[in-house]
């Protein structure tokens, strides 16, 4: 598996490298982390959210005025990373993951950046973390990013917590285009496939669909 390939779709390498150095480019601790995920990783490291995803993030952060926020998936912890950056200094971000050797880069990382007073790593199933929250409706800002068969059950449990007007991000909505390749039925591909369907038809949301990296979904709760 290569792992220099730009993520985003129908983008040549020149064009990718053009589009993040005109935004907010990747800083020397995220260059860094980006690095050493490919080295000990191999392959593994296309999980890794791309450069202009995570500045996206950051700025939506920042924009909704998030100060609490939830992550399913930290891996090395570029995404997390964005997320915390775009909270206030007493903002909180709770990341679920399953992996201590994956999550030991982020939390070397976050304090590295400075970020760590923010963010409250559990290992465990996310699902189980999520259940264990108070049913209020208290989250600013979601991140899901983990198994694909999860995903309905993490949006579930994050929307009952999330406040009106509060973002659900969702990652690999696309997944390398075969959701729409009729071909394409592994579990992945069909458990996307409906989730996508089912957000795309939830009522309690607002939702877009952006061709960002591997494709991203915005659900926007309403009032």
């Amino acid at each position: 598996m290569t792992t220099d390939r730009p993520k985003s779709f129908s983008l040549s390498p020149e064009v990718h490298a053009y589009l993040v150095a005109h935004g907010t480019p990747p800083d020397a601790v995220q260059q860094a982390l980006i690095e050493e995920t490919r080295e000990k990783l191999g392959g593994w490291s296309m999980m890794q959210i791309a450069p202009e995803q995570g500045a996206f993030m950051t700025l939506l952060a920042r924009l909704i005025g998030a100060r609490r926020a939830v992550e399913i998936g930290t891996f090395t912890g570029y995404s997390s990373l964005c997320i915390a950056r775009g909270l206030p200094d007493d903002g909180r971000l709770l990341c679920c993951d399953t992996s201590e050797e994956w999550t030991a880069i982020a939390r070397r990382t976050w304090e590295k950046a400075g970020v760590d007073h923010k963010i409250e790593l559990r290992i465990g199933p996310g699902l189980e973390t999520l259940r264990a929250l108070p049913l209020e409706e208290t989250l600013d800002l979601a991140f899901i990013d983990a198994d694909k068969g999860g995903y309905q059950g993490y949006y579930d449990e994050i929307l009952k917590r999330l406040r009106p007007g509060g973002l659900i991000l969702v990652d690999n909505v696309l997944w390398a285009g075969r959701v729409a390749d009729p071909d394409a039925d592994d579990a992945d591909t069909l458990a996307i496939r409906r989730f996508n369907d089912a957000v795309a038809g939830d009522e309690r949301v607002d939702v877009v669909m952006l061709p960002v990296a591997d494709g991203l979904t915005l659900l926007r709760k309403r009032d």
